[in-house]
């Protein structure tokens, strides 16, 4: 297992998810999961994951900033982070990322510390990083004051961090990372073939559609899966391929993610190992990683809820 924590706009998503696709990992991102996981916390009585749902959308931002980071769940979605990897399968290797993953709770897994970094931002990369997302004053705010709270975490328990200033590109980021992990990433599991690359891509893929519809299952909740646009993973499973592909989040192939199920792909991609017709997104919309904002490919937090959940 392979840790990356850090406040939002560090990067992290951007980092493990290149290094999943590079060498064939299963990624879990926590973002992906936010609102399950606030599900998980009203059905438990959290009283600030209930006060969360109950205030009207304008209100939830006006709020003191303790109560802010309260009502985001940051130290309570740790602890279910924890527990949805231990239920994943052990092959091939987790590169788990997001902002609630703390070293206060890296540390209750054996070997978690020693396969962890946190990336940290200086302020002008976090803010011009956060201006490209177009968050509302109080995610912002939100945002800005986890920073204090990681920056405590890692100081006490004496984690590995990596700042990240902008004196380099994402590659070189990257790099620093796998080089932290290169022990364990020369160990593995990995996955081998095209169609395990294929499946741990619509794993992560999958995770984003969960999240989407969790969020417009909400009663207070603007927009829907039709409209709803994301850059999904091309699922072809090369381990060379970097593309997104954007397609609407009502388009893509239901479950169950069996060998009928077709593949999401880029145009003049394809699986080799399966002949079912893929689906090839919106023509002309397909994006090398590298190449597209970090706030395009994933949902902003004024809409569908990152590492710290809004709306």
């Amino acid at each position: 297992m392979l840790w990356i924590g850090g406040p939002p706009g560090a990067g992290k998503t951007t980092v493990a998810r290149l290094i999943a696709r590079r060498y064939g990992l299963r990624w879990y991102n926590a973002d992906a999961h936010t609102w399950e996981h606030r599900d998980r916390a009203i059905a438990a009585g959290h009283p600030a994951a209930i006060r969360f749902e109950a205030l009207p959308r304008a209100e939830r931002w006006s709020v003191p900033e303790a109560e802010l980071i309260a009502m985001s769940l940051h130290h309570e979605r740790g602890r279910m982070i924890v527990d949805d990897l231990r239920a994943l399968p052990a092959a091939p290797l987790i590169i788990a990322e997001g902002t609630p993953i703390t070293p206060a709770v890296v540390a209750t897994v054996p070997g978690g510390p020693a396969a962890s970094v946190w990336l940290r931002p200086s302020a002008g990369v976090q803010r011009a990083r956060l201006a490209g997302r177009g968050l509302s004053d109080g995610p912002l705010t939100l945002y800005r004051s986890l920073v204090g709270e990681i920056e405590a975490e890692v100081a006490e328990y004496g984690a590995r961090s990596l700042v990240v200033d902008g004196s380099g590109g994402v590659e070189e980021t990257v790099a620093a990372v796998e080089k932290i992990f290169a022990g364990t990433l020369g160990g593995g599991p990995v996955a081998e073939t095209a169609g395990e690359r294929a499946r741990l891509l619509r794993y992560a893929n999958r995770a984003t559609v969960a999240q989407y519809e969790a969020f417009f299952a909400r009663p207070w909740s603007p927009g829907d899966a039709r409209t709803a646009v994301h850059a999904f993973a091309c699922e072809c499973g090369r381990a060379d391929c970097r593309d997104d592909i954007d397609l609407a989040i009502a388009d893509f192939p239901a479950p169950p993610d069996d060998a009928a199920s077709p593949p999401v792909l880029a145009p003049g991609h394809h699986r080799a190992d399966q002949g079912v017709p893929g689906i090839a997104g919106r023509a002309g919309l397909s994006h090398h990683a590298l190449d597209r904002p970090l706030s395009r490919r994933r949902p902003a937090a004024d809409s569908t809820g990152r590492g710290c959940p809004s709306g």
